[in-house]
């Protein structure tokens, strides 16, 4: 799965929440969404938790919960996402119809100021992003202040 999704256009991957794939349409720094969320943990898989969570639309959210094997995402469902106790639930085929439909469900949600940036050529788009990576580094570090604070 994780093949496919990289194969799709302007899709960046992190890996957050301990041991959680995530699968964004542009990068996060220049404005980017998430749109898929595969568990890599089998600990949580094995007590329950789903393998994978992606955008699944307004349209085709409440059908989808029809299908055994599909719930509403945690923290997520009132975006319309579901999440996937097991990979039998599609084939191979429906998967990647899925798959293709959450990221362009997502890509055609994004600011148009994001879709913009998301057109630039790969160099200038990779500069880009590591100057608002280095902008907000910069911003997180504390200031530190050469003046005493007078107190009362």
């Amino acid at each position: 799965m994780r093949s496919y999704l990289l194969t799709l256009p302007h899709v960046v991957e992190t890996m957050q929440w301990g041991a959680s794939l995530v699968f964004w349409v542009g990068d996060k720094a220049i404005g980017g969404r998430m749109f898929a969320v595969i568990s890599l943990d089998e600990e949580a898989i094995g007590r329950g938790r789903s393998v994978i969570s992606y955008a699944a639309g307004a349209e085709c959210f409440a059908e989808l919960l029809e299908r055994e094997g599909l719930h509403p995402a945690p923290y997520l469902a009132r975006a319309h996402w579901v999440a996937v106790e097991h990979w039998e639930v599609f084939r191979l085929a429906e998967w990647q119809h899925q798959l293709a439909a959450a990221h362009a469900i997502v890509l055609a949600k994004l600011p148009a100021r994001t879709r913009t940036l998301l057109q630039l050529p790969a160099t200038r788009q990779r500069r880009l992003i590591a100057d608002r990576r280095r902008e907000a580094a910069a911003a997180s570090k504390p200031k530190t202040s050469l003046r005493r604070k007078s107190t009362p």
